[in-house]
């Protein structure tokens, strides 16, 4: 049970998105139908279960570990499993535990995040302005956020905002949302709408902008530098010469970004994804449960990881959303 985990395309998996609820205190538009039906609270893993998953993929050599949702920090006691992974990151077995968050909850917990270990956020923000904020996330306030952001920073966490691209919608913030983020010290990564799940009237190819189309536009107003890092995520970077900030790109639809993937995603009920773009997944909740001994876990984690795909098969191209996947971003966790 010592050996790394590696997929049948020799990718080593050494990057976890966990999920730890499905549920959220906004309604953005790309993501969910205003009038959701959430998992009943049995069927989540607990708390507890959660940490023994967690622990037993840093012992298969997972490093850096990701916290969704929905929005994670409306779980109840979330941040006691914050503070057991903490042991992770001090025992160096874990090299990062990290966060995903709309930024309503920041206020109250930005100093125990810190405390517990994290260093770094991600702020999903698409607008500066208020009433489009409250128009595309339904139930959001612009405010609350904006102050979760500076409690963040003040509490020395790292925050990077990500950007869905929405035509029509932000195209015009393109360059606000730049030098908002650069006057803070804030990277920004924009990321194109993926066709997940059943989001009621809202029309999905209506909303896609290619990255392609708004990385042009920056580019005639700034210098745009490639960069060669990565941060084990789907992300892209260049530099704004003008500014020095890093911009990030996650394209899915118009490049796919799947020959490196070294990530794998484990829903709030336990199931994992290998491919957030595929369907197939394998139930870990049962194993987990099934025996006190990790052996068993473990053997169904290395079965799930033996069958990700080469990659997924998001497509617009062709002026239909093809490749699309049933579950909601918020269920598999952003």
């Amino acid at each position: 049970m010592t050996q790394p985990l590696v997929d049948p395309f020799q990718r080593a998996i050494t990057y976890l998105r966990l999920s730890v609820t499905d549920r959220c205190d906004f309604r953005c538009v790309y993501c969910m139908s205003e009038n959701m039906t959430f998992l009943p609270k049995k069927e989540l893993l607990t708390l507890e279960e959660l940490d023994r998953l967690c622990s037993a993929f840093i012992g298969l050599g997972v490093e850096k570990l990701r916290i969704t949702g929905g929005e994670p920090l409306v779980r109840r006691d979330i941040l006691t499993f914050f503070d057991g992974m903490s042991r992770h990151l001090e025992s160096g077995a874990l090299k990062e535990l990290t966060l995903t968050t709309n930024g309503s909850q920041l206020e109250r917990f930005a100093d125990q995040l810190y405390a517990a270990g994290v260093r770094r956020v991600n702020v999903s923000l698409d607008t500066l302005d208020e009433q489009k904020f409250a128009d595309i996330t339904r139930w959001g306030r612009l405010p609350q956020v904006l102050r979760g952001i500076d409690a963040a920073q003040r509490a020395g966490l790292r925050v990077k905002i990500n950007t869905v691209a929405l035509k029509g919608f932000n195209e015009d913030e393109l360059f606000t949302l730049a030098e908002w983020c650069a006057s803070r010290d804030m990277d920004l990564t924009f990321i194109e709408v993926m066709p997940m799940g059943d989001i009621g009237n809202e029309d999905r190819l209506g909303q896609y902008w290619a990255l392609s189309d708004l990385r042009a536009r920056l580019a005639e107003q700034y210098t745009l530098t490639d960069l060669a890092e990565r941060t084990g995520g789907p992300a892209r970077y260049v530099r704004l010469e003008e500014t020095g900030q890093k911009i990030g790109f996650i394209t899915p639809l118009t490049h796919n970004f799947c020959e490196s993937c070294n990530r794998v995603r484990i829903t709030c009920t336990g199931e994992i994804y290998t491919c957030l773009g595929q369907e197939g997944h394998c139930d870990l909740r049962k194993p987990l449960r099934a025996s006190q001994d990790d052996a068993v876990l473990e053997d169904a984690i290395r079965a799930a990881i033996s069958l990700k795909p080469r990659g997924h098969d998001f497509d617009y191209s062709r002026q239909d959303v093809a490749g699309r996947v049933s579950r909601h971003m918020s269920h598999t966790g952003g």
